[in-house]
């Protein structure tokens, strides 16, 4: 169960990187085990696809240094669907904060 709830976390993040620059898969993985969250490109990629196939997600391919790399950028339902995730989350941290905490 606990993997369920940080693969949701990982797609709320995911949605945050890509709406404040464009990014890539390396640089995910490498920005989301800062975090504590180990992917490997088997796990990401496929979150990724599926993201853009929800419309979430688009992107576009760019030649780096020889080589293609796609880049992801927030969509304006990617925008939205992470500022409602984030009114929920506020809702929920407030709901779940231990007793006596301030």
């Amino acid at each position: 169960m606990i993997r369920d709830f940080f693969l949701g976390f990982i797609k709320i993040h995911i949605l945050y990187q890509a709406m404040q620059e464009p990014v890539f898969g390396l640089e995910l993985i490498r920005e989301l085990a800062r975090h504590g969250y180990e992917l490997s490109p088997g796990t990401l990629y496929p979150i990724l696809h599926k993201l853009e196939r929800q419309g979430y997600l688009f992107s576009e391919k760019q030649v780096v240094a020889g080589k293609v790399r796609k880049y992801y950028t927030a969509t304006q339902a990617g925008e939205s669907i992470l500022l409602e995730a984030h009114a929920k989350a506020l809702e929920l941290l407030a709901e779940i904060k231990p007793e006596g905490e301030g």
